[in-house]
């Protein structure tokens, strides 16, 4: 799967404010028997998101009508602690979400984000329960900002992280920028 730049990004928001969503409850253990890293999304937040009779949870706020169709999740703090599996990552992008904007985020998972092509953002707690109360927001990465029409918030993040997200690439993108030098190391060292 081609990682997509993140340049300005518009999207619909959804709030799930728990603080500490671990990976077993992003993708519980039950769903990790797929080779691939897509097909996972069906399974995001499972317990959370199905009734027992496998029915849509009315009160999940991902399920709600007027949060269908979102791609950018806010929620609390430590989001995506846990066990360090990556399809906890590719289930939420599987999902729809681009974008997840919390507290803080454990530094894999986090890792495991940006290696995926979702933007991991952190904000205070007044910026999210704001930004909560929007349908939409603008994320504009290369200025690092979180906008509304009303309000803008500023976020951090590295530089090599945000040079990968901007530019669509992932590592082996990255090794192929020098394709042209590993073949000539290879031609050397074979001779």
């Amino acid at each position: 799967m081609e990682m997509q730049p993140i340049t300005t990004y518009t999207g619909k928001i959804v709030p799930l404010f728990n603080d500490n969503i671990d990976t077993d409850q992003i993708i519980p253990k039950v769903h990790l028997k797929r080779i691939t890293k897509t097909g996972f999304g069906p399974f995001a937040f499972d317990e959370w998101r199905y009734l027992p009779d496998g029915t849509d949870n009315p009160d999940f706020n991902p399920n709600k009508p007027e949060y269908k169709g979102a791609s950018i999740l806010i929620t609390g703090d430590n989001f995506g602690c846990g066990s360090s599996r990556e399809h906890a990552a590719w289930a939420l992008k599987d999902y729809g979400f681009n974008i997840i904007i919390a507290g803080g985020f454990s530094d894999i998972f986090y890792m495991n984000c940006t290696k995926n092509g979702m933007l991991p953002i952190v904000l205070d707690e007044d910026a999210r329960h704001y930004l909560a109360t929007q349908t939409e927001i603008t994320i504009d990465l290369p200025n690092q900002t979180v906008s509304t029409n009303e309000k803008s918030f500023h976020f951090d993040i590295d530089e090599t992280w945000k040079n990968k997200l901007v530019n669509g690439l992932d590592d082996i993108a990255i090794t192929l920028q020098y394709e042209d030098l590993i073949e000539k190391y290879e031609k050397q060292s074979k001779g």
